[in-house]
């Protein structure tokens, strides 16, 4: 893979990876994807995507996803513990980049705040809020 620089790692190339990665795309943003199963990695790379196959929480891996050069992380698996390790690896390997990530209960929301996350998003959260947004309207 070329070096890769101010691009953005997605990290889960499920539900909310697949939804941001449409994003990047329509922004022509230049990005890699970090996803630990096979089948999964290999239909994203048949749609010509750059992936790395492997587990987001590993340096390793992120650092051939070039997490040292990344402008931002995207991290979107649906398992707060490996979000919240993937944070802390991000951040331990790249003071400077953007840590977007997800996370399903409160107690890790601020555990990840405390890991170095500058983003995070509660999805029953948003669509709870959104429901009876429209409901009270």
């Amino acid at each position: 893979m070329e070096m890769l620089s101010g691009h953005t790692i997605v990290c889960g190339y499920g539900v909310v990876g697949q939804r941001i990665v449409e994003t990047l795309l329509e922004h022509g943003i230049k990005f890699v994807i970090v996803e630990y199963d096979h089948e999964v990695a290999k239909k994203s790379i048949e749609k010509g995507y750059t992936v790395i196959e492997g587990d987001a929480t590993s340096s390793h891996v992120l650092k051939n996803a070039g997490v040292a050069t990344a402008k931002a992380i995207a991290i979107a698996m649906d398992n707060d513990a490996k979000n919240l390790f993937a944070v802390l690896t991000a951040r331990d390997m790249n003071k400077n980049i953007f840590i977007a990530t997800r996370a399903n209960d409160r107690l890790v929301r601020e555990k990840m705040i405390e890991a170095g996350a500058d983003y995070i998003v509660m999805p029953q959260n948003s669509a709870s809020d959104e429901i009876v947004a429209e409901i009270t309207k």
